[in-house]
């Protein structure tokens, strides 16, 4: 390809090691990587966890002009750029969570060159401003994740998705096309090549195999007890368990909670606000389990998750694969178990039959995509009564073949197909299975397992574990973003004593190590002391103890702001209370330099504008909403107190919440 930067051409594992941290590339990665940079269209079927994102972001930061993402989710899309900002990459994401002047400025930012990456919404794509945009820019590589939502066929199937291949054609010079999915049949492979128009693309299917996990089907009458025993058995492992439905969610989170295990929820019947505080008490290891239906989990790119525990039965096997996948994303061993009752499929059946119409859907397609989903349902019920190894039938599935016996699954290693609430998940069993699990990881994935350590080494990467904890909790960032276990691991084999030394630990790249080596190094160094003094036990104690408590903020803060990037990732929803307002504005800040915003601030602000009036009656204070303060997208509504008093209070719409983000989001030069 002409327009590719030749002194940058054949350097991928120095941008693979300058950002990310990783001298080597997973399999498959590099072909794809130099397939695009060649200027040949691309096609990557990788299974969850196998590194997806590094085969657009590497050539992304090799090619002139910019990279489009085509991404589902926006939760996808905030990770995936808080991991890349994190990592020293600049990118930002263009979705209906951008008001209309928050979109304008992210715009004006990337045509000034300041984003390499740009994620976006398929449907942002035909969009007048995004055309517009798009006219005047080099656009050097449109990569699209999740690429099996184009298909019929395919379980997430999304009509906008059609328009990508029509987009392309709008641009002054077609860009390469990179098409990437973890779970596609191959019916579903051949309609990601043809509708998105890939010539002659680079086809790589690196395997469907996760080695490293461990599959069951559990046939129970009792899923409660085997829930409760299950997680009185792994109390610090951090796992998510999926229910069918919002009801099932709440039923079993209730169980959970009150039998004195911490768990949080997750499902579209709550808030959006409490949605976000599961998620952040889930990802910040604020608690280990998180119980929820399939709406969570699509851009959590947490990979310390150590089980996954099906309570219904999916739809299909891609939902369930693809869920299932989210264990073990660190390479070590992980459970996927999935509890089954008769009942399941019914309810599978009622799901399926009154599931709301997707918008942008023919009467043709929705009729196509019913039958499909009922021929998937049928497949994923012969799945939990098979007496074939689970792996292998999951494989054969997506096509793959595969051996009879796996190794690691219920029934290869001869577990019963009905148990009672403990059967089947106590330790012998539990530790046969981590030892198959073992054994197979070694031969998928290079480098340590937490079981690679010794006595001394897991002491010191307890420590690791809270001076990452310090910074996640500063930055408020979840601590993966940081570094991930994998990273602590080998830091604590390698245990450098210089900033060189500590460049060489898989996983640090040029900006982490600048950012986060010296508290590291600190840490390795204050531990090495200790352990010549005598003894490292307190010093492990101090740091167990230090996973609950909070952290000051170091160095002096800034009056609250917010940059465009920060202020992109705002959850909106209908109406705030202002001190919900308040609350999720400060998840958005950089908390180690920026001071918290508080309701009162926003009030006094309102009132400094003329939006709010607050007349003292003698009782109590009451809030009047101006007429300007109604134009702004102040509503007065009738609340209920704790004891059933009614007052009124003032909540903050839409618009009112994109008027508050104007105000407190700083450009940079104005910092």
């Amino acid at each position: 390809m002409d327009n590719v930067d030749n002194e940058k051409k054949d350097k991928p594992h120095e941008v693979l090691k300058q950002y990310f941290g990783y001298d080597e590339f997973r399999p498959g990665q590099k072909e794809l990587i130099d397939a695009i940079l060649r200027g040949r269209d691309v096609f990557g079927v990788l299974p969850t966890g196998g590194g997806k994102s590094i085969c657009y972001q590497v050539p992304a930061l090799l090619l002139p002009g910019i990279t489009l993402v085509i991404s589902p989710l926006i939760s996808l899309m905030r990770d995936q750029v808080q991991a890349l900002n994190a990592s020293g990459v600049h990118a930002a994401f263009i979705n209906s969570s951008l008001t209309e002047s928050q979109t304008r400025k992210a715009l004006l930012y990337a045509s000034e060159g300041r984003y390499k990456i740009i994620y976006v919404a398929p449907e942002r794509l035909m969009t007048d401003n995004f055309l517009s945009f798009t006219a005047t820019q080099q656009i050097s590589l449109i990569a699209v994740d999740e690429a099996h939502c184009i298909s019929q066929w395919g379980q997430d199937f999304r009509p906008s998705y059609r328009r990508i291949a029509d987009f392309a054609r709008t641009l002054k010079e077609r860009p390469v096309l990179a098409a990437f999915t973890a779970t596609a049949t191959e019916r579903v492979q051949y309609d990601i090549v043809t509708s998105l128009d890939l010539e002659t693309p680079k086809k790589l299917i690196t395997g469907f195999d996760r080695k490293n996990l461990y599959f069951a089907v559990k046939k129970q009458h009792n899923k409660r007890g085997y829930v409760l025993n299950f997680l009185s058995e792994h109390p610090d492992e951090s796992g998510i368990i999926y229910c069918a439905t919002r009801k099932a969610v709440d039923q079993l989170y209730q169980y959970v909670m009150d039998a004195g295990i911490r768990a949080a929820r997750y499902h579209a019947g709550l808030s959006n606000a409490e949605r976000l505080k599961s998620q952040e008490d889930f990802i910040f290891d604020r608690v280990p389990v998180i119980i929820a239906t399939n709406a969570f989990g699509m851009g959590i790119d947490k990979s310390s998750v150590r089980f996954v525990i099906h309570y219904n039965m999916p739809a299909s096997l891609e939902n369930y694969y693809q869920e299932a996948g989210r264990a073990g994303r660190d390479g070590e061993p992980a459970d996927c178990i999935l509890l089954y009752s008769g009942q399941d499929v019914i309810l599978a059946r009622y799901l399926i039959d009154h599931a709301a119409p997707v918008e942008g859907m023919t009467p043709e397609d929705r009729q196509i995509v019913h039958r499909q989903n009922l021929y998937r349902l049928e497949m994923m019920r012969k799945y939990c009564m098979t007496q074939q190894c689970l792996r292998k039938y999951i494989l054969n599935y997506f096509g793959e073949d595969a051996p009879e016996d796996c190794g690691n699954c219920s029934v290869c290693l001869g577990e019963a197909e009905t148990d009672e609430a403990v059967e089947g998940s106590g330790e012998r069993a539990r530790e046969r299975r981590r030892e198959a699990a073992r054994q197979r990881a070694k031969h998928a994935h290079a480098g340590a397992s937490r079981e690679d350590l010794d006595p001394r080494q897991l002491q010191l990467f307890t420590i690791l574990k809270a001076v990452r904890t310090d910074w996640a909790r500063q930055e408020g960032r979840p601590p993966f973003i940081i570094f991930s276990d994998r990273t602590l691991v080998d830091m604590a084999l390698k245990e450098p004593c210089s900033m060189e030394a500590f460049m060489n630990v898989s996983g640090v790249g040029d900006a982490k190590a600048a950012r986060y080596g010296a508290s590291f190094l600190d840490a390795i160094q204050r531990f090495r002391a200790a352990e010549n003094a005598g003894g490292t036990e307190r010093l492990v104690a101090d740091a167990v103890k230090a996973g609950g408590r909070e952290f000051p903020a170091r160095g002096p803060q800034c009056e609250f702001y917010l940059t465009p990037e920060e202020a992109a990732s705002f959850p909106y929803q209908k109406r705030y209370l202002v001190a919900e307002l308040a609350r999720v504005l400060n998840t958005l800040r950089d908390a180690q330099h920026v001071k918290k915003i508080f309701g009162t601030t926003i009030q006094n602000k309102m009132i400094a504008l003329g939006y709010l009036r607050t007349i003292n009656n003698g009782r109590f204070i009451e809030r009047k909403v101006t007429a300007a303060g109604a134009d702004f997208g102040l509503e007065l509504d009738t609340r209920v107190g704790q004891k059933g008093q009614e007052y009124q209070d003032v909540y903050y719409t839409r618009e009112a919440q994109r008027g508050i983000l104007e105000m407190f989001t700083l450009e940079p030069s104005e910092k």
